[in-house]
């Protein structure tokens, strides 16, 4: 069942494909911002799957976040999500993200909850 105050954290070492400069976001050897939220939005989409049926799944509607400090190509970093409203489909979320204990990105984001079937088939009519 969903309740507010689910959470999750998910973690990656920052690898060459992560970095800005492979990505095309910016032309260092570190964390791209898009990597970063790539990773919040992951912990944000695993802290509520295991409430949701089969036939569910979450897409992201909104995300807002300030990337605050640079990480290094090799460390590691973490996010996490936290579920702090539900309103009907839309949840929302309060995301971070660290190295160590060092914040390194904060947020908001809103995911919706769909059908995947529906979903898929409207893909397909485009």
């Amino acid at each position: 069942m969903l309740t507010e105050g689910l959470t999750h954290t998910s973690e990656m070492r920052v690898e060459e494909r992560h970095t800005a400069r492979a990505i095309g976001s910016g032309d260092l050897e570190i964390c791209a911002t898009p990597a970063m939220i790539a990773l919040m939005e992951n912990a944000a989409m695993l802290a509520v799957a295991n409430q949701l049926t089969d036939e569910e799944t979450t897409v992201g509607g909104f995300i807002e976040v300030s990337h605050l400090k640079p990480t290094a190509k090799g460390n590691v970093i973490r996010a996490t999500a936290l579920l702090t409203k539900i309103d009907g489909r839309k949840l929302h979320f309060a995301i971070e993200a660290f190295e160590g204990e060092k914040a390194i990105g904060r947020g908001t984001h809103i995911r919706v909850i769909v059908n995947r079937d529906k979903f898929n088939s409207r893909i397909r009519e485009n």
